[in-house]
């Protein structure tokens, strides 16, 4: 199959996954079943029809209501869809069609539905992080089992870092950033630490300018952590090893 349609069908997948990671994201916090009922209006409660299913198109058509009620539908919806499109597509654009794969797209989907979920709930639901991390374990058993030794001593160590920093700032972040953080390491090797630098960065960028814009009474809101690990695990899994060489390059070369 010539590449161009390669990533043409890794984007129609990635839409299709991230239709169902909406899903994820409103029913788990929720306890509800991810299967049963099918997708349906938050509204009047109408079984949406498969052919207003279609990722992002079907939103657009509609003008993002309901086709029977006329409700606003959120365009988070859409933009999940696209996200996790693109992110699939750069993935395979950057790192190739392999095995290799079996890995790096649940690891990316699954910070998407983290990072949605944390966003509005403030959660990272062990019934994501946990299955993620055994998943990362097994999967790496079968890709390249010579790689586990070093990814479990890296998700140690992230799991140990942000345990520690939750310890001294416990306002900052909870439980659930550091054992994201460890399933990180589990994947991405050491490609965890600037996975968790960008992740620092990005927070301490947005908690300045909320201090700017609300004064004081910013510093009393609690800033979920989740998204800007899962942030900083896309950007380290599409260039993780790019970034490591880099501040070799420039930091430590002699």
């Amino acid at each position: 199959m010539p590449f161009a349609l390669d990533i043409a069908a890794t984007g129609l997948f990635g839409g299709l996954i991230g239709s169902f990671l909406n899903v994820v994201a409103h029913r788990l916090p929720r306890g509800e079943s991810l299967v049963s009922p099918g997708s349906h209006c938050p509204g009047c409660g109408t079984p949406v029809r498969p052919y207003d299913n279609v990722p992002v198109l079907s939103w657009l058509f509609l003008r993002g209501r309901c086709r029977s009620c006329g409700v606003r539908i959120s365009p988070r919806y859409p933009l999940v869809e696209l996200l996790t499109a693109a992110v699939f597509v750069l993935v395979v654009a950057l790192n190739g069609l392999d095995e290799e794969l079996l890995l790096e797209l649940p690891f990316a989907a699954a910070l998407i539905a983290l990072a949605a979920i944390d966003l509005d709930h403030r959660l990272l639901p062990n019934k994501i992080v946990y299955p993620l991390a055994a998943y990362g374990v097994v999967a790496t058993l079968i890709v390249d089992r010579a790689d586990l030794a070093e990814n479990l001593i890296a998700g140690v160590g992230a799991f140990t870092f942000l345990f520690l920093v939750v310890l001294a700032y416990p306002r900052g972040m909870g439980m659930g950033d550091v054992k994201l953080a460890g399933a990180m390491g589990i994947y991405l090797g050491l490609s965890v630490i600037p996975a968790l630098l960008i992740a620092f960065l990005a927070g301490s960028v947005v908690g300045l300018v909320m201090i700017a814009r609300e004064g004081a009474s910013a510093r009393k809101k609690a800033v979920p952590f989740g998204v800007f690990l899962a942030l900083g695990g896309i950007v380290a899994l599409l260039a993780g090893p790019e970034l490591i060489e880099l501040y070799r390059d420039n930091f430590l070369a002699e």
